[in-house]
């Protein structure tokens, strides 16, 4: 079988990439992390790389073009601009694509999540974004996730339902909004949301109940914190899995090693090595068929 190829982006402002990549070199993936130049032919020749050599997407944390106008709609329209009919080729081939934090961000910018303009015919329905936090201020803690996927996301097929995850947020405008219109009010907008399988995570406290600030930090509308495309392909969460991917990057890490308190197999993993354990075992899968 072969080794899967990752694709990890990067231009000015992004700063997430390295641990992206450790996330995914530790796991036996060949992680590349590449500048959106590179995929455009802005470069030298041996420089150049091709969308289509990859088998996963991943658009990392950060502040990608400072931020400006709104958190990733430059990095968008770069993308969309240029490499448009790729992305899309992409994506209808079943390959995956992980935005976090920023990239979460740029997905909803593009349209890609919810996604609803792309699967269904129902027209123009993209009515969310990812604005400033309630507190109106940068909001970096742990938080607390709850596993609420059925079984669509290939991103957590390895994790089960209710399950929650611990791994910090580091974001300025992660509130997840919905703009009501007309005809369709934002309970509604959730509904669909929920039948189409495409809530992933919702902020939790520690005892797993939906819970305001500061346990939802941003004041995402239903605690959203992370969400997929109709087809299960494509994820956006706001909290940071790279950063949790081991159990001595916790908060509380050493206090439960000095207690002796925890399971014994998280005294070296974190909760964000299943997210990524998770799309690459669906590679492997899509591999075989």
């Amino acid at each position: 079988m072969k080794t899967p190829k990752i694709c990890i982006l990067r231009i000015e402002g992004t700063n997430c990439e390295l641990e992206t990549s450790f996330a995914f070199t530790r796991l036996g993936a060949s992680a590349e992390i590449v500048h959106l130049k590179q995929l455009t032919g802005a470069v030298k020749e041996r420089e150049r790389r091709n969308l289509k050599d990859y088998d996963l997407l991943v658009i990392p944390g950060g502040f990608s073009s400072g931020d400006y106008i709104r958190a990733g709609a430059i990095l968008a329209a770069r993308i969309k601009g240029a490499l448009g009919g790729e992305i899309e080729d992409f994506i209808e081939n079943g390959s995956p694509i992980l935005g976090i934090c920023n990239g979460f961000q740029v997905l909803v910018e593009m349209g890609l999540l919810p996604g609803f303009g792309f699967a269904h015919e129902k027209g123009a329905m993209q009515r969310v974004a990812l604005t400033t936090n309630d507190s109106a201020r940068f909001e970096c803690r742990p938080t607390f996730i709850k596993h609420e996927n059925r079984g669509k996301c290939v991103f957590t097929g390895g994790i089960e339902k209710g399950s929650i995850l611990k791994m910090p947020c580091a974001h300025a405008e992660g509130k997840f909004f919905i703009a009501e219109q007309e005809g369709e009010r934002e309970e509604e907008y959730i509904q669909l949301l929920k039948e189409s399988d495409q809530i992933v995570f919702r902020y939790v406290d520690p005892n797993g109940n939906y819970a305001p600030y500061p346990w939802n930090p941003n004041g995402s509308v239903y605690n959203i914190a992370g969400i997929c495309n109709p087809e299960g392909n494509i994820l956006g969460l706001m909290p940071h899995p790279e950063r949790a991917f081991y159990s001595f990057t916790d908060s509380e890490w050493s206090r439960r090693k000095r207690k002796g308190e925890g399971r014994k197999e998280d005294t070296y993993f974190g909760d964000g090595k299943k997210i990524f354990e998770s799309a690459l075992n669906y590679l492997q899968i899509k591999d075989k068929r």
